[in-house]
């Protein structure tokens, strides 16, 4: 279990959490979701201990073990199994002392342990996880020093994995992995037999893998039960009743104002307007929702249409060295307003493919024609490093822009989706998603006809994500796509094309099936199903059993609704004769015996009203349990 109790956590002066609160059950599988910058990371850091907090405490368990991905990559010459293998410090240590230990009794103990953390399968645990990370039985045993960096940071993800902390805190795993990987992450988080907190915006990992939603927002936290869809929904559905709500007190609030304003100096309705003055001072006010938006992203159209097909090649070869090619018979055709995806896992020759395109590389064998007039523009996340890191957007944008005013300039960088305080901040001090729009906007600042992104959500955000979908769509030109992120394929793509095998090939299936393919399988699928129903029904069991203990308390919640309402509408009887002021003149006796009733009846009511709450959080937290 972990408890965040009163948290806040403020980075170089800015607050990012005000005390914030939250309780994750122990085994829960947690999506933690929030716009980029409100403070998930930071977050983490105090968790792990890293950062202090100002106020509050966050609490678990003694001896929880903590694990997070490590921020720098393995780069030694060691095996990667060995690697992944000394993450569990305990076996390790064990298997140590086994070698030197004399006494009998030590030696069992030992044995015992190693047989309880179920040490014999360990290599074979280790081989599993760096299999579904992309690494095959040759690669698990070549240096890590022989890897890329993005590759490191895969065997850093194995190593937590392998280690099983009780507290598994993974931050955007899914930024250096590929579909494929995405797709293993996504199957081993939601088996995975201790807690998880998993920040992503990866809106499929989080319906798949995790069973609740952490939202961070306005400096707080709440829980949320369900994949991103079902948060998504019942958020939107909060905010909805939380505005009618605010709007219906505002009038509320303005009519009794009004009535306070008019009467409250005359004599026949002093004591009604001090009654209604008395209620708007007890009126905790419904607070406005706020909602940041999002900067949408623009595409400049193609300047100049050309004909169809755009791109055709006849048994085309490609690589980097001659005479070893990466792809070969490459038979492909790409027409004007195609939206292609690539599935593959890295390695198998994706970026070299866009790099073909864009005209990076060159075939070696085999012929390419390209239409008279293309115009390819290409993104790529290792690009972010080629912006100038002294240099403004604003200065970026001029260089393509000299002659131009700069009203003009600015109005482009707009289109960008950087806002005009952002424009003149220096690129190394851009945040990832910034450094993302000022780049795509860059590369295709001339209207390209094909527009080629290769991993282009790694800093995006969910909103900024769906933003650029939005973008993609209304795009006319061409569109080929590298992506983990499954619903931007699904909502972007019109085709797709598997890179395996060295060479690149129509995939006739859709990605259901395609995960299918990447699992294992139709077995893996059932069995999952069959564990999901009997988890399920065990649940529902559970929750019946709970409600049928806490029924006593339900009904008294009942009766006391039913109360508040009868009170209710005795206090608005009283209230209409009242308003009455012949009632006054008429009958004096009847209006102080009405208004001391409508006083009893309002104490009552404030009776019913704290007894309603007590009743009511004590149900919520005993069905909850």
């Amino acid at each position: 279990m972990l408890i965040i109790d009163d948290v806040s956590l403020r980075i170089a002066g800015r607050l990012l959490l005000d005390h914030a609160s939250l309780t994750l059950p122990a085994g829960s599988k947690a999506g933690f979701v929030g716009r980029n910058g409100t403070g998930k990371t930071t977050l983490f850091k105090a968790i792990t201990g890293e950062l202090p907090t100002e106020t509050g405490s966050i609490g678990f368990p003694k001896n929880t073990r903590i694990g997070q991905v490590a921020q720098e990559a393995p780069g030694t010459e060691e095996p990667l199994i060995e690697i992944v293998l000394k993450a569990d410090t305990e076996r390790l240590a064990l298997m140590q002392e086994a070698e030197t230990a004399t006494d009998a009794h030590r030696i069992a103990e030992i044995q015992m342990r190693l047989a309880d953390i179920d040490s014999h399968s360990a290599e074979a645990r280790a081989a599993t996880i760096l299999a579904g990370l992309g690494f095959d039985a040759d690669a698990q045993k070549r240096p890590a020093s022989s890897f890329s960096g993005g590759w490191r940071m895969r065997v850093a993800l194995a190593s937590v994995l392998f280690a099983q902390p009780d507290l598994l805190l993974l931050d955007e795993p899914t930024n250096y992995l590929d579909l494929e990987g995405t797709m293993w992450l996504e199957s081993y988080v939601a088996r995975y037999p201790h807690t998880v907190l998993l920040i992503s915006h990866d809106r499929d990992l989080l319906n798949r893998a995790v069973s609740s939603i952490v939202h961070l927002d306005q400096m707080k936290l709440t829980f949320w039960r369900g994949g991103y869809d079902q948060f998504e929904r019942q958020r939107s559905e909060q905010i909805e009743l939380q505005e009618k709500s605010r709007v219906k007190q505002e009038t509320q609030r303005k009519h009794m104002e009004s009535f306070v304003e008019r009467f409250r100096y005359k004599a026949s309705k002093a004591r009604q307007a001090q009654s209604r003055l008395k209620a708007l001072e007890k009126m905790k006010p419904i607070s406005a929702v706020i909602e940041d938006s999002v900067r949408p992203f623009s595409f400049p159209e193609p300047v100049k249409t050309v004909a169809s097909p755009i791109v055709t090649m006849q048994a085309g070869a490609v690589g980097y060295q001659p005479g070893k090619p990466v792809l070969r018979q490459l038979t492909l055709r790409i027409d004007e307003d195609d939206r292609i995806a690539l599935l593959g896992s890295n390695g198998n020759g994706k970026s070299t493919f866009a790099k073909l395109l864009a005209g990076r590389l060159k075939l070696e064998t085999g012929g390419i024609t390209v239409a008279p007039g293309l115009k390819v523009a290409m993104f790529a996340q290792h690009q972010l490093d080629d912006l100038r890191p002294e240099e403004s957007a604003v200065d970026h944008v001029r260089r393509l822009m000299p002659d131009a005013p700069e009203a003009k300039v600015r109005s482009r960088v707009a289109q960008m989706g950087l806002t005009t305080e952002k424009m003149n901040t220096k690129a190394k001090d851009l945040s990832g998603g910034e450094k993302a729009r000022l780049l795509m906007g860059l590369a295709a600042f001339d209207g390209p006809n094909l527009l080629i992104l290769d991993e282009p959500t790694n800093h995006l955000d969910i909103d900024s994500r769906e933003a650029l979908m939005v973008a993609l769509n209304d795009y006319s030109g061409a569109v080929i796509l590298i992506s983990h992120d499954r619903h931007l394929i699904e909502a972007t793509a019109d085709r797709l094309w598997l890179v395996k095998d060295g060479t690149v090939s129509s995939y006739d299936g859709d990605l259901s099936d395609y995960r299918t393919l990447v699992t294992g399988g139709q077995s893996d699928r059932r069995e999952k199903k069959e564990a999901d129903k009997s988890s399920k029904a065990d649940k529902r069991r559970e929750a019946a059993a709970r409600r049928q203990a806490m029924e006593p308390v339900a009904k008294e919640i009942r009766a006391t609704e039913g109360l508040m309402e009868r009170t209710r509408k005795r206090i608005d009887a009283i209230e209409d004769q009242l308003a009455d002021p012949a009632l006054y003149e008429k009958d004096p006796s009847t209006a102080t015996q009405l208004a001391k009733e409508r006083s009893d009846l309002s104490n009552a009511l404030s009776r019913h009203e704290d007894r309603w709450l007590e009743l009511s959080t004590q149900y919520e937290e005993g069905i909850a349990e």
